[in-house]
Formats: C-alpha cells, sequence, structure tokens
C-alpha cells in the first residue's frame, strides 16, 4: 500500500472511531437523576450535605414540604430569589441562611428526629 493511501486510511479509520465514541458517548451516557440526590450548602460556620432521598424515602417527605412555594408542574428554583443572602430581620422575607435554619431545625424539632445541633449538620470548616 501506498504511503499516502495509509495516511488516507489512518485518517478515515480515525474519524470513523471519533464518531462511534461520540454516538456512544451520546447514547449510552446515564441520565440525570429527575430530583437533585444530594446538595452542599456552603456555609462559614461549616458545609452541609443535605441528601434529598433521607427525606423523601425514610421519612415519607413530599417537595412542598421544603419547597413551600412549588407548585405541581412548576420549575425548580433556588432559595435565593426570595431568601436573599445576607438578607436582615427588618426585612420582609426572611434571608437565606435563616430560612434555611428555620425549615430544618424547625422540622427536625416538629419531628423529634434528626439533627439538631450545628455541628451534626455543619461540617467543621477547614
Amino acid at each position: 500500500m501506498r504511503p499516502e493511501n495509509e495516511r488516507k486510511l489512518a485518517v478515515i479509520l480515525g474519524l470513523v472511531l471519533l464518531a462511534t465514541a461520540a454516538l456512544c458517548y451520546t447514547v449510552l451516557k446515564p441520565d440525570a437523576p429527575e430530583e437533585p440526590v444530594r446538595m452542599l450548602f456552603k456555609g462559614s460556620a461549616g458545609d452541609v450535605l443535605f441528601t434529598h432521598q433521607i427525606h423523601v424515602n425514610e421519612y415519607d417527605t413530599d417537595c412542598a414540604s421544603c419547597h413551600h412555594n412549588l407548585d405541581d408542574g412548576d420549575e425548580e428554583y433556588n432559595c435565593s430569589e426570595c431568601h436573599e443572602p445576607g438578607a436582615s430581620e427588618d426585612d420582609d422575607v426572611m434571608g437565606r441562611t435563616d430560612a434555611i435554619h428555620a425549615q430544618c431545625i424547625g422540622c427536625h424539632e416538629e419531628m423529634g428526629a434528626g439533627p439538631a445541633e450545628c455541628a451534626e449538620c455543619h461540617a467543621t470548616p477547614k
């Protein structure tokens, strides 16, 4: 085989392999979960890892229990869209940190389950 034909064959094979890899990636990649599985909240007191599955499966909690303004069919939204970081007690809407603490701690106290002390949720900052 002539060198120029070998080069053409190598380029064609490379393109076929690249196209096959792209097709396989597109077709075989795992689907993203329908709901977030875990979320990491960053905070000055330490990061908090929130696991949706524990709350949904073990405590039979529905989305609206925490996402209080979420109606069926609504798109997800970030808490900070209403609860702005750094909002003060004088504002009409509770700040993000206060809202999250009120939601989590309030539910834990009401249910008599879940962590109630800061260090039980917040990982020690490094």
